[in-house]
């Protein structure tokens, strides 16, 4: 959402004194500075906002009325994790008749107590979001500035209510994470909406109030969602140098001559799994694809990262120069790819098998009914150290960046047009045919291989 946000122009509330508003997202880039969720503004001296402040990953729910704060509370915890979804909930109650519950902050089903910044709304008081005529935007700040850069689902605002965070979602019984309600039984009011951001139907408001949003921009609809997460890349592991665009999905390196290797969140010890990846800019130097052993991401830190150096014993990589490699060693293998050339990745870590392919067709005369019939003939390599694996992304030189596809859907914030391919799973969406038994990299095929 980095360049698209959503607006509409509110009514006449059911009351401008109390609303809850609760959305689930996945973060971008963690080195974007102030990063808005959702905002109301007036002016300068009259807004009112939830937002990332600063690149430390602290919550600002704020109302900021008259040039001073009618309300607002900063979160002292940071949300650094772009591999996860969180569920925030933000409630405002000035007739409260408790000052300390006027303002909430709930994370992941936990009510927020510990702030940076805490003032909370005098009695009465009024807010500039669900005020009348005022314009109501999700994703960059109201003067049109700070995009929110990641994901977002399940977006609700409730006019005239103060909800606890239980009402949109709940504690897994199993598992005990913090999992979406999906049709929650809550009262909208006047202003209220419920954003789906359905394919095709994005600014439609499912709350039955009508209020529909303008979209601006161009909003990429993603299979990654709460209930199903997907991988992308670690930021946390990859920070030096590296900023990153389009939900987090997209890696863009710096214009200098250090080769940096970009892992990502998911490890994988077992399974049959399939992603796709695109280079952009001008591949100067070498690029490579592939996937690396757990054991040698904590070595690989800070400017200079090379997963596939000498000392990487257990990394398989397919080189832009048409080699494989491994530990250093390189072989020949298939062609050569440059930017804008589409590389697939079937990996079998049961058997420790491994293919690639080059847009949509399978190197060194690989079929995709061998890869799915485990023949390795023409893998890659076959009989892979076993171990755990992340997929990794070696750049060098030239703000190269890296788009991946894990069944997201799409490259570069780009959905995929035309005929498109799921897993044998029916998740993801792929540009190419999966082979068959080879599954896209997310949280609900996981949890079936576990």
């Amino acid at each position: 959402m980095a360049t698209t946000y959503l607006s509409y122009t509110q009514g006449t509330p059911t009351n401008n004194k109390k609303w809850t508003w609760s959305g689930w997202i996945k973060l971008g880039g963690l080195d974007i500075g102030t990063r808005y969720i959702m905002s109301a503004y007036d002016d300068a001296n009259n807004n009112t906002n939830i937002r990332f402040l600063d690149t430390t990953g602290r919550l600002d729910f704020q109302n900021y009325v008259s040039s001073s704060d009618a309300g607002r509370l900063k979160t002292t915890m940071y949300l650094k994790d772009p591999s996860a979804w969180y569920n925030i909930v933000c409630i405002f109650d000035s007739d409260n008749v408790t000052s300390g519950d006027r303002q909430q902050i709930w994370i992941n089903g936990v009510r927020q107590t510990v702030f940076d910044t805490e003032t909370y709304p005098s009695s009465g008081a009024v807010s500039i979001m669900n005020a009348d005529t005022r314009v109501a935007e999700i994703g960059r700040r109201s003067d049109g500035t700070d995009m929110w850069n990641g994901n977002m689902a399940h977006v609700h605002f409730c006019d005239g209510q103060a909800y606890a965070a239980s009402n949109f979602g709940s504690f897994d019984a199993t598992s005990g994470i913090w999992v979406a309600n999906s049709s929650p039984s809550v009262t909208y009011g006047n202003n209220g909406y419920f954003m789906k951001f359905a394919s095709g139907a994005t600014g439609t408001d499912s709350s039955g109030e009508g209020n529909n949003m303008t979209v601006t921009g161009t909003l990429t609809t993603t299979k990654d969602n709460p209930d199903n997460n997907f991988n992308c890349p670690n930021q946390n592991q990859n920070r030096s140098g590296m900023t990153y665009l389009n939900g987090g999905t997209t890696m863009k390196g710096v214009a200098d001559s250090t080769t940096r290797g970009g892992f990502c969140n998911f490890a994988l010890n077992s399974g049959k799994w399939y992603y796709e990846l695109r280079f952009g800019d001008t591949i100067s130097g070498e690029a490579t694809v592939g996937i690396c052993d757990q054991d040698v991401v904590p070595q690989r830190t800070g400017a200079n990262i090379n997963p596939f150096s000498t000392d990487s014993l257990r990394s398989y990589g397919y080189r832009s120069g048409g080699n494989k490699i491994t530990a250093g060693t390189s072989a020949a293998y298939g062609n050569t790819y440059a930017d804008g050339d589409d590389i697939g990745c079937a990996m079998d870590l049961d058997a420790g098998n491994i293919w690639f392919s080059k847009n949509g067709t399978w190197q060194n005369s690989a079929t995709i009914a061998e890869i799915a019939a485990g023949t390795t003939t023409n893998a890659a390599y076959s009989s892979m150290v076993t171990g755990k694996y992340y997929v990794v992304a070696q750049m060098y030189e030239n703000l190269l960046k890296t788009y991946y596809n894990f069944g997201q859907g799409s490259f570069s914030g780009t959905a995929f047009s035309g005929t498109t391919y799921q897993d044998s799973n029916s998740e993801g969406i792929f540009k190419y045919e999966v082979p068959s038994g080879f599954l896209a990299i997310c949280t609900a095929n996981i949890k079936a291989n576990s």
